[in-house]
């Protein structure tokens, strides 16, 4: 991917970012479980723990339905490490090639003209 503005790099692109999106939430909730889980351990307070362990079980069941939409949209694959390794493999090279571009060429003239993605 030389240049970020020719229509072909996009080909792709929405579903990598969902699945991107996707995965960052997971994540987001699993944190948030984990700190849920600390909180209750450390409160002293009968109401407050019940109210975290709620909102921890709350949390949970989220991150259930976003694993469950991740691997319906095969962008997760927690039991098939030959299936998931691929899918990890191209999103690291996709963040290299992201990393690795020119977003400010000393030559900006493209003459109106615009590449077509091959389909």
């Amino acid at each position: 991917m030389e240049d970020y503005l020719d229509p072909r790099n996009a080909e792709g692109m929405p579903n990598l970012a969902d699945s991107a999106f996707a995965l960052d939430f997971l994540l987001s909730v699993k944190n948030g479980i984990r700190n849920y889980g600390f909180a209750i351990t450390e409160t002293a307070n009968p109401q407050l723990r019940s109210i975290l362990v709620k909102q921890m079980e709350a949390a949970i069941d989220l991150h259930g339905e976003i694993s469950d939409l991740m691997m319906k949209n095969k962008w997760l694959h927690p039991y098939d490490f030959k299936e998931q390794f691929p899918i990890d493999i191209k999103g690291a090279e996709t963040a290299v090639q992201i990393a690795q571009l020119n977003l400010y060429p000393i030559d900006t003239d493209r003459g109106g003209m615009f590449a077509t993605p091959n389909k």
